[in-house]
């Protein structure tokens, strides 16, 4: 029946140049006890003799096994065989990991990179202005600045430009400049973490570093239009300075590099910004706050000074004035004046008004000794003199 089977099943394969049965007479099931193991390098069957002596192809596979260390001398496959290994790039360009500590000096490299800023007064009305003085940017909250890019020759294809934000002290540079909680809570944007921000571009990226938590945006690189020899760019600062949680009044640079798109660093400038609701007004503060500091003289706040109080002992410059003026008053009066006087009821008249004044003058005098008398000199201190028979406290 079995063989009826195979005939019925060799017939209905046309194709089949050989039949069922033939085919399957040629699989061989070896035995347990010819299967090889490895014995100092050389494949043996369980009974010693060694095996596949005449099929050098399998002594080279097995030891090419033996020489990667994937085929272990016990006869078992290492687990090691089945882990692959981790996926290597192997594209020319790598990013480059950002350095923990950024660099912010200048460096215009062999394309001329060089950064300028509109000119614009100090007037309370202007939403950013620039100090060359001071090379800083001031700036309202979520108000563009625009930021003129120039170069010397053309760029490489590609080319693009970061703006990284970084804490401008020493002790602060480490620390990542993210915004307050305040403002990001009240944005709905994806990078609403970001401090900076491009405007007008929607092939804007932002990226944060997975090592130093910085974050960064980029833009690429337009080449100047017809006529212009400049690439301007939007920047938003999306924080105020002052903001707690935040920045919190420690003063930041913004570091605006040139870059290939493998993250090669091809120029790099740097300028401070400070983010304020008058930044003309604090740029003029400022300003002339640095130029009294290169004078050598420093803005001391005015204090009220209280009013001088004369020294008992000292005489005041007043009374020495007064005293002056009525000695020479009574020098003057001493004096005896005559007049010539043409009538006899003109003399009379003029008579009577001289006599009067030295009735007057008599008056006066009698007044002042009585009043000198009756008046006692106060001590400085301010004591009350005892009159005759009182006791002080003390006794």
């Amino acid at each position: 029946m079995e063989e009826q089977g195979f005939d019925s099943l060799s017939q209905n394969l046309p194709l089949s140049q050989d039949s069922f049965r033939e085919l399957w007479e040629t699989v061989l099931t070896p035995s347990i006890s010819t299967i090889p193991t490895v014995n100092n390098g050389i494949p043996t069957v369980n009974n010693g003799t060694e095996a596949w002596k005449t099929d050098g192809h399998m002594e080279m596979m097995v030891s090419f096994l033996l020489d990667i260390g994937q085929y272990s001398y016990n006869g078992n496959f290492n687990l090691n065989l089945f882990i692959y290994p981790p996926e290597i790039s192997t594209k020319d360009g790598v990013t480059p990991p950002a350095s923990t500590v950024p660099v912010t000096t200048d460096y215009p490299g062999e394309y001329g990179f060089q950064l300028r800023f509109q000119k614009s007064g100090t007037a309370k009305s202007v939403t950013s202005t620039y100090s060359e003085l001071l090379n800083k940017l001031y700036c309202q909250l979520a108000k563009t600045s625009p930021v003129e890019v120039l170069v010397s020759k053309e760029l490489p294809p590609g080319a693009v430009l970061r703006a990284t934000a970084v804490y401008k002290k020493t002790e602060h540079v480490a620390e990542v400049v993210r915004r307050c909680p305040h403002h990001q809570n009240e944005d709905c944007a994806e990078h609403r973490s970001h401090l900076i921000r491009v405007e007008g571009s929607q092939r804007a990226q932002y990226f944060e570093d997975p090592h130093t938590k910085r974050q960064s945006v980029t833009v690429p690189y337009e080449p100047p239009q017809l006529g212009s020899e400049i690439t301007t760019i939007l920047l938003s600062y999306m924080c105020n300075s002052s903001c707690m949680g935040g920045m919190n009044r420690r003063p930041i640079l913004t570091i605006l590099t040139l870059e290939t798109p493998e993250g090669l660093v091809l120029g790099r400038m740097c300028f401070e910004v400070r983010v304020c609701a008058c930044p003309g007004r604090d740029r003029k503060t400022e300003e002339e706050n640095s130029t009294k500091m290169q004078n050598g003289t420093k803005q001391t706040k005015k204090r009220k000074s209280a009013p001088a109080v004369p020294s008992p002992r000292a005489p005041d410059a007043t009374s020495v004035k007064k005293s002056k003026s009525a000695s020479s008053a009574e020098e003057e009066d001493k004096e005896v004046y005559a007049l010539h006087v043409r009538g006899r009821e003109r003399y009379e008249m003029l008579k009577k008004i001289h006599d009067g004044l030295e009735l007057l003058d008599k008056e006066s005098k009698t007044k002042t000794k009585v009043s000198v008398k009756h008046e006692f000199a106060l001590p400085s201190s301010g004591k009350r003199v005892l009159q005759r028979g009182e006791r002080s406290d003390s006794d």
